[in-house]
């Protein structure tokens, strides 16, 4: 049998709809800087009706890439091959080309993993977790914790539906009817929904947190996003989701040229750690 051959990517895109403004060509285009590779990353705003033609004529390319909302389930669909993890989270957020076929994989995973790693200062033990939200994000998160040693996963969303049907497909992660069920004695809190995308609101009452909760909003804004600022001033750790973008995005950068990433590169193209990861003990 011949190997597949994965061909050095001599385009790099974003796939999204509608994209407005992204940071993801000044992350990579970062850490290609840093590693002395002439390949410029670019995000070009697809509409579903247009996504089929435009894979195609990546892949006629050897392209390579990202993918964000709203296509990152119809690309893994697209897909010749996933890797475990894009297949087990139903999404991919990173593609390649190996030989004619379309290879996707899903980096937010890691990005996940590592994003709380590095709020908690170490390795989750035991954490019981309260997921808000029901959509993609969700089922990245649970494709991570169902990795995680004696997790306790409570699951909440606005509309039960989404939630019955991602609860069937990781039955560890218990489904509960009231937010504040799935808030009681939570270690973590994730925000997996899109509250406080576009303004300052907050997907749970900060004095609903429970004492010593640590706090990650998957939703990342300039100048971080009004839930993980009012949590950290309430004495919750705290986190938007810019870590676990840089993260996915040198994950990413490390599946398409097979050598590290330059993270602290990746950082200072969005004006440095934030402070609370500067001055964190560990």
């Amino acid at each position: 049998m011949t190997a597949s051959v994965r061909a050095r990517p001599g385009r790099l895109v974003l796939l999204g709809h509608p994209l407005g403004h992204t940071l993801s060509p000044a992350i990579h285009g970062a850490a290609l800087r840093s590693a002395g590779i002439a390949v410029e990353y670019h995000a070009l705003d697809v509409p579903p009706d247009a996504l089929s033609d435009t894979l195609d004529r990546l892949i006629a390319e050897r392209a390579a890439g990202n993918v964000t909302i709203p296509h990152k389930g119809a690309v893994a669909a697209r897909c010749t091959r996933l890797t475990d993890v894009a297949r087990r989270a139903g999404a991919v957020n990173t593609f390649w080309c190996e030989d004619d076929a379309l290879v996707g994989d899903n980096t937010d995973v890691g990005g996940f993993d590592a994003s709380v790693r590095e709020l908690l200062g170490g390795a989750p033990r035991a954490e019981r977790v309260a997921l808000l939200g029901a959509g993609g994000a969700s089922a990245g998160v649970l494709t991570a914790l169902e990795r995680w040693d004696d997790a306790d996963v409570r699951l909440w969303n606005r509309t039960p539906a989404r939630a019955d049907a991602l609860a069937a497909r990781f039955p560890f992660a218990r489904l509960v009817g009231r937010l504040a069920d799935a808030l009681a004695n939570a270690t973590l809190v994730v925000n997996a929904t899109s509250v406080g995308l576009r303004d300052d609101a907050h997907p749970a009452a900060v004095d609903a947190l429970p004492s010593g909760a640590a706090v990650l909003d998957l939703v990342y804004r300039p100048g971080e996003t009004a839930w993980a600022r009012a949590a950290r001033d309430a004495g919750h750790r705290a986190s938007d989701g810019l870590p676990m973008l840089i993260e996915q995005a040198a994950l990413a950068e490390e599946r398409w040229f097979d050598a590290t990433a330059d993270r602290e590169a990746m950082w200072q193209a969005v004006g440095g750690r934030p402070a609370w990861m500067r001055t964190a003990n560990r």
